[in-house]
């Protein structure tokens, strides 16, 4: 049940007079939810990231009271300037780092997020960028429709198993144990994990080592996969100091935040064979590449997509939806940050 606020906050919101801007167009089930509770809704016509200069144009059009956006706009202080009417920005994302949060709190404006809703589809997509990188199977595809195949070989694209092998987890939280868990039970990984502090319940459900350190993880883990927030201390946590304390034959996987690597030292660490390979979903300065990461044949790329599931998108954009309804009902979002 949501606390409720105070009658002339409701009164400040009237369902038939509250404007909402949505910076790109997602899908229509959030849209669809706010439209039927007789909100104003305009949707950016752009199909593509808005520049600075077009969403301060576009917020400051209307004297709009809500917002969703997404993890490619940057708000800030320019932008709660250009736009004082606005009192809740609800972020299409688990992540926030896109908004000032701090300086929202002080000008007393809303912001949220849409948790818990992806953790099983990214951690299905981390393990697909596990089996793909490991079993060589990009690698393959590519291969194979550039007519090289011309026949069974012994050697031919040789990869490793999974069964008995370590795979190192850092950052347990959701979406962290979940992975540990398929690959656990389901191929016979053996799991080790740093976190900021010991996850009793992943240690028992996955019989999970601590560890004591990053360090310690890199150095024993045959595959490490990372699930960790982007904060200015884990900026480039993976760089390549870290890099050369992998084993020669592990696997690096990202589907966290593409900052948290130095991608240019992965790039340097993958062309040299220091690691045997990596599979990403995210970059450091999407969408470009560090150079040379795409002509590397030891790397799985993907565009963004560990989310990307129909009915995972459809349940974030509920989700952001609500978040807003609640706010302009005069009722605490549920997924204030």
């Amino acid at each position: 049940m949501f606390q409720v606020l105070s009658s002339a906050v409701k009164r400040h919101y009237p369902n038939n007079m509250a404007k909402i801007f949505i910076t790109r167009k997602i899908p229509d089930t959030g849209i669809k939810l706010l439209k039927d509770a007789r909100y104003e809704v305009d949707i950016s016509e752009k199909d593509g990231v808005l520049t600075k200069e077009e969403l301060i144009k576009a917020l400051s059009a209307k004297k709009y009271k809500a917002v969703i956006c997404l993890l490619t706009d940057i708000i800030d202080a320019d932008v709660y300037d250009a736009a004082p009417s606005i009192k809740i920005f609800a972020n299409y994302a688990v992540g926030f780092n896109n908004i000032d949060v701090d300086e929202a709190k002080r000008r007393g404006i809303t912001v949220t997020n849409t948790p818990g809703v992806l953790t099983e589809t990214v951690a299905e997509h981390t393990v697909a960028m596990i089996l793909a990188a490991t079993m060589r199977i990009a690698e393959g595809d590519r291969f194979t429709r550039a007519g090289k195949y011309d026949g069974w070989a012994p050697m031919l694209l040789l990869g490793m198993n999974l069964k008995g092998k370590i795979l190192g987890i850092i950052g347990a939280g959701r979406i962290g144990s979940v992975v540990a868990s398929i690959m656990s039970a389901g191929f016979g990984m053996n799991i080790i994990y740093f976190d900021i502090k010991k996850n009793k319940e992943f240690e028992k459900e996955t019989n999970a080592g601590f560890r004591e350190s990053i360090e310690d993880v890199l150095r024993e883990a045959d595959i490490v996969t990372l699930h960790i927030p982007l904060f200015d201390s884990t900026k480039h946590l993976i760089n390549k100091e870290r890099l050369k304390m992998m084993k020669r034959t592990a696997y690096l996987i990202n589907s966290s935040r593409g900052e948290v690597i130095d991608e240019s030292a992965l790039v340097d660490a993958l062309y040299k064979k220091q690691i045997a390979g990596a599979a990403l979903d995210v970059f450091e300065n999407e969408p470009s590449l560090a150079k040379g990461l795409a002509d590397l044949e030891n790397v799985v790329l993907t565009p963004h997509i560990a989310s990307a599931t129909t009915e995972t998108r459809n349940k974030m954009s509920e989700i952001a939806a609500l978040n807003i309804t609640a706010f302009l009902n005069g009722n605490i979002s549920p997924n204030a940050v």
